[in-house]
């Protein structure tokens, strides 16, 4: 590893302002005690003539159908205020976020867009790209209902730039029981370690079966965290982005390897297929096992089951959702308006029913919660948590977009496992706080 290349990168996000410490998401692991590239067209204007235009990736799908949730909920609070869909479809966010970066370079932003918590916050708001929401939260009271941990997700030093809306656990393994009892495979087993599973899918391999259904590149990152995690631990993975946990050690080669060995079982045609894809393949038996989060459970049922992926049983690698409104956002009391509704404990509720996750709030009663939201919930409230890679809440934008681009290159051949443990050590950003922190 050329440690040149690493100080070279801190001292140009250094030039840049990017931050030492993206609250959270870079400083470690948290114990929790609890498309195109301008505006939509404008649909006809409220009487009063306001609106707020939402820019959000949630726009196909299931995951359409739970932002839904959300537009009504607005809607029948704000019957006022006119709603632009400015939704942009593909790559988990990664085109939206494009736009985004487009329209906010060409003075063109949104009333409100959605933003991933931990680094990919904390960069907008070193880029002076976001408003602080401080007044916000003193009138709904935010700062009281939502646990230490998630209000840092939100916040840089301190001062809170969006609204969260929910939180996902990325770190699950999906799995066809039909196609594992074809396999010879205990269809009940969970997998305590990386080794067992990889021994389960060499059997699933032999019974015709492919073993392991994965989508493109940023799916792929996404198992690489996954892999990580259970190989190093919480507490070594999350110290590869602050700096605590070394890159270059045999340990995270042994883990990247490993990585390497998987895409070796997963099905040709990856590059081709979201994560939505691949999912089906599971459920439609062609495929035994794929590895997403728990939102995968609104396209995924019987005879497909869950478990934590093979080596992070209590463990929650963490994905939190929110809202942020821009500098020179046109339409500011629209965007305040949407995130007043997003923030109440109604509308959490529902949204987390209709998303497959825990909501964001602290205080939503377990009663308004349907099972697998009210399992997720629970253990939110106690065990470790990290933050996700693919998902933007442990490096910032530049160091994902470097090791996006090396796992790409590593799975149709033309990169090695060296440059990928490279572009690890090259994420880290040192932390200016304790890499851990308990109750």
């Amino acid at each position: 590893m050329d440690r040149g290349r690493v100080t070279r990168r801190r001292a140009r996000l250094a030039a840049r302002g990017v931050p030492r410490r993206a609250a959270w998401a870079l400083a470690g692991l948290v114990v929790w005690s609890l498309a195109a590239c301008t505006a939509p067209a404008t649909p006809a204007p409220s009487a009063t003539g306001q609106q707020v235009e939402v820019l959000t990736w949630w726009a196909s799908g299931a995951e359409k159908l739970a932002m839904d949730v959300l537009v009504q909920q607005f809607r029948a609070a704000h019957p006022d205020v006119t709603y632009v869909d400015g939704s942009v479809v593909g790559g988990a966010g990664s085109v939206a976020k494009d736009v985004l970066g487009s329209r906010l370079a060409n003075h063109d932003p949104p009333d409100t867009f959605q933003v991933h918590g931990g680094a990919e916050l904390a960069a907008h708001v070193e880029a002076g790209q976001v408003q602080p929401l401080t007044d916000l939260y003193d009138r709904l009271g935010l700062t009281d209902v939502l646990s230490p941990a998630v209000l840092d997700l939100v916040s840089v030093d301190g001062v809170p730039y969006a609204v969260p809306v929910d939180v996902h656990r990325a770190n699950l393994l999906w799995a066809n029981t039909a196609v594992l009892v074809a396999a010879g495979l205990d269809p009940t087993a969970r997998y305590d370690s990386l080794d067992s599973w990889l021994d389960a899918l060499s059997a699933v391999r032999a019974s015709g079966h492919v073993p392991l259904a994965l989508g493109s590149t940023w799916t792929q990152v996404h198992l690489l965290e996954a892999v990580l995690l259970s190989r190093l631990g919480p507490q070594a993975y999350a110290g590869l982005w602050d700096g605590t946990t070394d890159a270059t050690s045999p340990a995270v080669a042994t883990a990247v390897g490993d990585f390497a060995r998987l895409l070796g079982y997963t099905n040709p045609d990856r590059d081709s297929l979201d994560w939505q894809d691949a999912a089906t393949l599971v459920a439609n038996g062609d495929a035994a096992f794929t590895v997403m989060g728990d939102w995968a459970q609104q396209v995924l049922d019987p005879p497909v089951v869950w478990a934590p992926f093979p080596g992070t049983e209590g463990v929650d690698d963490v994905v939190l959702d929110a809202f942020a409104v821009p500098v020179g956002a046109p339409h500011p009391d629209g965007a305040e308006a949407w995130l007043t509704t997003i923030a109440g404990a109604e509308t959490q509720a529902a949204f987390a029913n209709a998303k497959g996750a825990a909501p964001a709030r602290a205080d939503v009663p377990m009663t308004a919660l349907d099972t697998y939201p009210r399992t997720a919930f629970l253990a939110l409230r106690s065990g470790v948590r990290v933050p996700s890679l693919a998902h933007g809440m442990a490096a910032p934008p530049d160091a994902l977009t470097e090791i996006t681009d090396v796992v790409a290159r590593l799975a149709n051949g033309t990169a090695s496992t060296s440059q990928l443990q490279a572009a690890l050590a090259e994420a880290a950003t040192p932390a200016a706080t304790p890499a851990a922190s308990t109750p």
